[in-house]
């Protein structure tokens, strides 16, 4: 008996340092076959939290250099030159422009607008948030039109370039002011994705199943804390 009983404990101890060393390993050009919803979420996550993450993190610290500059009338011409970048004028509107939103947010556009990590857009193009070409340079068609025209859809070269590309876009469209108002001052994730009613052609429909999103799948769990 004691003999069966450490057996038992040692076929549970390499089962259990099995699955601790065993590692996934995964692609955005590649979607592994009969995925079952727990295992699309699972590759979701491995892929982009750890480069939001880092998007994020260094935003964050742009964002509180320039605010320190601001405060203590130091590199002018550093702040000169993030105001031309991020198109405005005042100090208040930089700060706004650049604080960047929560990762719960953009986890949720992502899994939103990629189908969790398995749109053709995603694997072919490195694009997570559905963002649209200007023309066939640099970008891949659509498999829909408007009108006669082909809509093309961006090409990054790797997923942290398409982030920063989505923050800056957030940061600097005009029809996301509100947006940027509301999470320069602190607002809750719920209040904040009032500001994005115009990133869909669905309005509050979009906003409700992008809050359904962040609930359902506790996505403010990721959000990193920030400092005063």
């Amino acid at each position: 008996m004691k003999i069966l009983l450490i057996v038992l404990v040692v076929v549970s101890y390499l089962m259990s340092s099995e699955k601790v060393v065993k590692k996934e390993h995964y692609s955005v050009e590649v979607i592994p076959k009969h995925m079952s919803v727990a295992e699309k979420k699972k590759r979701f996550f491995a892929l982009l939290v750890p480069a939001i993450d880092d998007v994020y993190k260094k935003l964050y610290q742009q964002y509180l250099d320039a605010k320190r500059d601001i405060q203590n009338h130091t590199n002018p011409k550093k702040i000169e030159a993030l105001k031309k970048k991020y198109k405005v004028t005042s100090d208040k509107a930089l700060l706004i422009a650049l604080k960047p939103h929560p990762v719960s947010i953009t986890l949720a556009q992502a899994a939103m607008e990629s189908a969790w990590g398995t749109s053709r857009f995603f694997r072919q193009a490195n694009n997570i948030f559905g963002v649209h070409g200007l023309s066939s340079k640099g970008s891949v068609p659509a498999r829909i039109k408007k009108g006669n025209r082909t809509v093309w859809v961006r090409k990054y070269n790797n997923i942290e370039e398409a982030i920063y590309a989505y923050y800056y876009m957030l940061s600097t469209g005009k029809k996301y002011r509100k947006f940027k108002k509301l999470n320069y001052e602190g607002k809750s994730v719920y209040e904040i994705i009032q500001g994005l009613k115009e990133y869909s052609e669905r309005a509050d429909g979009y906003v409700i199943e992008l809050a359904s999103m962040i609930r359902f799948n506790k996505l403010t769990r990721y959000d990193l804390k920030q400092a005063k």
